[in-house]
């Protein structure tokens, strides 16, 4: 059985030491590169299945980085930085990350965010009993993940299309920011509600007529959110 290949991405030799150390521990076969240059040509040659990226690099950041590789890619990537700030959090998921790490970090931190995104990324899709979804100009095929909008195709990450499924098949429901976070993320992420935020956002910028007035994915104060159809 192939072991999932990880490439870590830090012009800190002590940092790509420490990853390395306790990825191998774990049986994870690890790849390494020190500037943004040698990580794209590396996802490019070896199309890992992780890549732990830090954001303050040498030739090209960690935030271009991110940003080059969803345009053609949908590997996982867990954004690390010395900056434990919310915009930074808040830019490396609005870029597509699936999750952010501030340093210093543990090594059990660490692994518990590395299985986590591992097991998102290679989840048995689970179907809905309904063969889609419709409401307003928004259609869901879950047999096929295809949406469509006004009647376009919609792209969405992987993330992007499970919490709009989750939403969808409770269409009507309020879900609590815990049940999203524990549903998509899994229950490491309980307490990341920026997470959910950000994604949320970045689906109403695709299926809202007017995302700054949203009429599918609503608010519920202090609560969580609802879909309307």
């Amino acid at each position: 059985m192939r072991r999932p290949h990880v490439l870590i991405v830090d012009d800190e030799l002590a940092i790509i030491k420490f990853v390395r150390a306790n990825l191998q521990a774990e049986d994870y076969e690890v790849l390494t590169a020190m500037d943004g240059c040698q990580a794209l040509e590396t996802v490019e040659m070896e199309l890992p299945d992780l890549v732990v990226l830090d954001i303050m690099l040498p030739i090209i950041d960690g935030f271009e980085i991110c940003r080059r590789l969803r345009e053609w890619s949908q590997i996982p990537i867990i954004m690390l930085s010395a900056r434990g700030n919310d915009e930074d959090k808040v830019k490396c998921l609005d870029l597509g990350a699936d999750d952010y790490i501030t340093k210093p970090f543990s090594a059990h931190e660490l692994m518990a965010r590395v299985r986590a995104v591992l097991r998102r990324a290679q989840a048995v899709d689970t179907v809905p009993a309904q063969p889609s979804f419709i409401g307003g100009d928004l259609e869901i095929n879950f047999a096929a993940r295809r949406v469509s909008f006004a009647g376009n195709e919609v792209k969405l990450t992987p993330i992007e299309y499970q919490l709009l499924q989750e939403l969808a098949i409770n269409a009507g429901k309020v879900l609590t920011h815990m049940h999203l976070l524990n549903k998509v993320w899994g229950p490491e992420y309980r307490e990341e509600r920026d997470y959910l935020h950000t994604y949320v956002r970045r689906l109403r910028r695709k299926l809202e007529p007017d995302p700054a007035e949203p009429c599918h994915l609503l608010s519920v104060a202090g609560v969580g959110y609802q879909f309307s159809s």
